[in-house]
């Protein structure tokens, strides 16, 4: 197995564990990351952490010799296998944070930019290098990265094939943060900041922004309303309300 899952402090931890590739993405490491991910799914955890095992790589991207001289229509299959794959992560029932710790590129850092949140180690290095190989991203890049950083910085890195190192990635906006110490317990410090609220309701604000980035704004704030309305129907508003009103910390309970 290529791929480990642990639960620590209630948070799902899901491992690339092939470090003697970098944690290449190898066809069979795609169907074990959608195995996996149906696993966590089905977890009652709060959050959900993707990193790579060793400090050279996150994941250095797809396995290159598996993709060659193949057919059209199997190389299509490998294409959608991926983006498939990566899709289920925003689709999960919890946020979901990339721990980039080293190399992220190509397919790695695809995956890492289908997470709601990215952090990284100081000596994270990303990129999208296809373009020097011939190709374009193909699971997801294309379509993600323009929402996180903008369409100008998005053509530049893919026209280019560039990586950006861990400063950068913070300055552009391709990461939330960068880790000092440990890098797990660093990352679990960082759920911690948002995994102490209501879970209904964190996913009610995860929906909202989400699909904004979809919607004209004047069904974006439709969609707004309704969750918005939604989210005063739960035990947790008002909990939250009345420890608002009493000068107390609030005992959400998830409902």
């Amino acid at each position: 197995m290529s791929v480990e899952l642990t639960e620590v402090e209630g948070v799902a931890v899901v491992t690339l564990d092939r470090p003697e590739a970098l944690n290449a993405l190898s066809f069979s490491m795609l169907d074990e990351i959608g195995d996996t991910l149906d696993e966590v799914a089905a977890m009652k955890v709060r959050a959900l952490v993707v990193t790579g095992r060793g400090e050279k790589a996150f994941c250095a991207g797809a396995d290159i010799p598996e993709l060659r001289h193949r057919d059209l229509v199997t190389q299509r299959r490998g294409i959608e296998k991926g983006q498939h794959v990566f899709a289920r992560i925003p689709r999960l029932p919890m946020a979901s944070v990339a721990l980039i710790n080293g190399y992220a590129f190509g397919g790695g850092l695809e995956m890492a930019l289908a997470c709601t949140f990215r952090l990284a180690t100081p000596n994270a290095k990303m990129g999208l290098p296809e373009i020097k190989l011939g190709l374009i991203p193909g699971y997801g890049g294309t379509q993600r990265l323009p929402r996180v950083v903008g369409e100008a910085r998005a053509l530049e890195l893919i026209m280019t094939g560039r990586s950006v190192d861990a400063e950068e990635a913070v300055r552009i906006g391709l990461v939330n943060r960068i880790l000092e110490g440990d890098p797990l317990a660093a990352a679990l410090q960082f759920t911690g900041e948002f995994t102490r609220y209501s879970l209904p309701v964190l996913e009610m604000a995860l929906e909202a922004v989400t699909r904004a980035l979809d919607l004209p704004v004047h069904e974006g704030l439709r969609t707004e309303a309704d969750l918005a309305t939604l989210a005063y129907r739960t035990e947790d508003a008002e909990e939250g309300m009345a420890a608002f009103a009493e000068k107390r910390k609030p005992d959400f309970r998830d409902v």
